[in-house]
């Protein structure tokens, strides 16, 4: 046990004597020792638990993606990697679903244009103090691609380098750089991580070479991030006194390796391992995004009884992953691409999917060796490691261009490339309308031949599906529940278009004398969270699937209130289409409502003349809304659509908080916020 633990056990068994000796007869000396051994073995078992996993996890973040046999500990000095290679340019990337990575790549291969030779580089993998020291090489510029992701959050990979910029006073005087953040409007805090990093550099003496760019993924952020770098280089070469080389060269940044048949031990080759060579086989905690647990689907049915739509209620077995979990965290699923989609693009390309490769990284002083973990199939690469499904972005579309035979082809690529209003206009119809993927893109135009090791090499990396978690540890300790709508939608092309993790889902039900089928999974951990005092009352929106967090949500409290605590007013707002079609967990709710844990109020829109949302039946009662959130100090959540829903559902308060509550606008907006400040009024929404 550490100083400070037996610190703290003193303190706390004195604390313990002196309540005795303050309380009379409320403590008797055995109950003191009693209590003092409790909290020491407890104090002991989270000390070593905290020291374990720490030490598993510095194990596991020392590896970079190899084969196995071939493992190297990474260097996180990026200012001694920039000097020995040469360069002045580095790119860090904030990213939660790889557009950050993305665009930071796009920036340093471009350096080369204008005579700075760029780095990417991971805040996580980087020792983020060196940036004092960034002046020390000449014309030297540091660039941040930076998204913002839940209420306002930084990303996992960037939360360390984020605290300590909120908590430190480094002097970074000397240090030149720009911020592009990627973000969302419909979120109330929209670019907040860049807003704060752009503004807190300049701060701590950071000279700003160009103005912060914010990209809106609700919009066209490809399109943001295009205008702002347009203007973001020509600002960089009038610092720096510097020309463009001219047009950009389209190098490959991946040396592409076809291994003959007898050249790798199958034993060598990943199979959809997210990291590490065999991880998926031999499984080892502590479980995370790289290195998720393999986790059984026990339960896998429909929840809709009719209608067009199909909605999944999935439960995942995690009893052996030592994984842990709260009511209101999110569950990461990673998913395989369509099978129909792997082989097509296979036949487009002309290639044979079983063969062996690998792409290596041709810039030798990246830390990232590879796009995905080599060597590896191409059916491998195409099932589990890149993004089939994606709209391609225009970089893409300039990279095609090379491998075209016919000139209305090349024309057609080239100027959905370009930043003029002809070519966003054509990328906007041609590919974000009609929802064309790289397969439709190269069914569309037969003259378009590009080798797949490079069509592997620019197709961003298949990223996990997050799911809020439908269940409460408290009933379920050793299952985490899905609760998800299939997407299946048709396009303007006539094309079927499928949602990758919830198809796959679907097609994997556990079948009688059949192994149960597994999924790698992670917990991620939220702020969405119950309120410490059980009796305090709660308001939940979540119509669809935003009732899957409230589903654990009522789990937990009605677990506490069977355990005899009190237990505060759970009052929730549901809405669906039908109440006969696809009002999911309707026999639950209603045994919910009939014992007293909630005050059900639901909305089926289509089952009158006039359509009927849950933001109605809000307003209607907002007088019981701004008693609880007003005048006993309650909770509000949101679940859902963040584009309307969320907003429309915003507004509804803030006309409480000033009609019922008496607040002037201004006063009303603080109010919420504060409200916000201190996770009384929570959202867990997407777009």
């Amino acid at each position: 046990m550490s100083e400070n633990a037996q610190d703290l056990l003193k303190d706390a068994a004195a604390g313990a004597a002196a309540a005795a000796a303050a309380g009379g007869s409320l403590f008797s000396t055995f109950d003191i020792i009693v209590l003092a051994l409790l909290l020491g073995g407890t104090i002991w078992w989270f000390y070593n638990s905290k020291k374990e996993s720490k030490r598993d996890k510095i194990l596991l973040e020392k590896y970079s993606i190899q084969a196995a046999g071939s493992i190297q500990v990474t260097e996180n000095s990026f200012i001694t990697k920039l000097k020995t290679s040469g360069r002045s340019l580095v790119v860090f990337y904030g990213s939660q679903t790889g557009t950050a990575e993305e665009f930071a790549g796009r920036l340093a291969k471009e350096g080369m244009r204008y005579k700075m030779k760029g780095m990417v580089a991971d805040p996580e993998e980087c020792d983020m103090e060196e940036l004092t020291k960034l002046q020390e090489i000449e014309n030297s510029l540091a660039v941040f691609c930076m998204a913002t992701y839940g209420e306002g959050d930084p990303t996992d990979n960037s939360m360390e380098f984020y605290e300590w910029l909120k908590n430190q006073d480094p002097d970074l005087t000397g240090l030149n750089y720009a911020v592009f953040g990627l973000g969302n409007k419909t979120y109330e805090h929209y670019n907040a991580v860049a807003i704060y990093l752009d503004k807190r550099l300049e701060e701590l003496g950071a000279t700003r070479v160009y103005e912060l760019g914010m990209g809106d993924d609700d919009a066209n952020i490809e399109d943001d991030f295009i205008t702002w770098k347009d203007k973001f280089w020509p600002a960089v070469c009038e610092k720096y006194n510097i020309e463009s080389a001219g047009e950009e060269e389209l190098t490959r940044q991946f040396r592409h390796v076809l291994h003959p048949p007898d050249e790798i031990s199958p034993n060598s080759v990943f199979t959809g391992e997210i990291a590490k060579l065999h991880s998926l086989q031999v499984q080892r905690p502590p479980y995370d995004s790289k290195n998720p647990f393999l986790a059984q689907i026990t339960v896998n049915r429909e929840l809709h009884r009719g209608g067009d739509r199909s909605c999944l209620h999935v439960e995942l077995d995690i009893s052996d992953s030592k994984m842990r979990y709260e009511a209101g965290d999110h569950v990461a699923v990673y998913p395989i691409n369509d099978m129909d989609l792997v082989e097509r693009l296979g036949q487009l390309t002309n290639a044979n999917l079983d063969e062996i490769f690998s792409l290596i990284n041709t810039d030798q002083e990246s830390s990232k060796k590879h796009p995905f973990p080599c060597p590896t199939s191409y059916r491998t690469a195409l099932s589990h490691y890149v993004e089939i499904t994606a709209l391609p972005r225009t970089h893409i579309l300039r990279e095609l261009v090379e491998y075209c035979s016919n000139e209305e082809d090349k024309k057609k690529l080239l100027l959905m490339a370009t930043n003029t209003q002809e070519g966003k206009s054509l990328y906007q119809s041609f590919v974000v309308d009609a929802c064309r993927n790289i397969v439709h893109i190269l069914e569309d135009l037969p003259s378009c031949k590009p080798p797949l090791d490079h069509i592997c090499e620019l197709l961003p990396r298949l990223q996990p599906r997050y799911y809020s978690i439908s269940s409460s540890p408290k009933h379920h300790p050793e299952t985490v529940h899905i609760t998800a709508v299939v997407v299946k939608y048709k396009t303007p092309t006539g094309r079927i278009n499928k949602g990758v993790a919830t198809t796959w889902l679907a097609q994997h039900k556990p079948e009688p004398g059949k192994p149960l089928p597994r999924v790698p999974v992670y917990i991620r951990k939220s702020q969405f969270r119950l309120p410490m005092q059980t009796q305090t009352p709660i308001i939940m929106v979540g119509p669809g699937t935003g009732l899957a967090p409230f589903r654990g949500f009522l789990q937990d409290r009605a677990f506490v209130r069977a355990s005899g605590k009190e237990v505060g007013e759970n009052i929730l707002y549901f809405g669906c289409r039908h109440r006969d079609e696809d009002y999911i967990y309707q026999e639950e709710l209603e045994e919910y409502e009939k014992n007293g844990d909630v005050k059900l109020n639901l909305a089926f829109s289509r089952d009158q003349a006039n359509k009927v949302y849950v933001t109605h039946l809000l307003e209607n009662n907002m007088d019981e809304l701004w008693d609880v959130i007003g005048n006993r100090n309650g909770n509000f959540y949101i679940c859902g659509d963040a584009k309307n829903m969320a907003v429309d559902v915003r507004n509804i308060v803030l006309k409480a908080i000033k009609e019922k509550g008496g607040r002037t606008e201004t006063d009303a907006v603080q109010f919420l916020k504060k409200l916000e400040s201190v996770k009384k009024y929570s959202s867990d929404v997407w777009s």
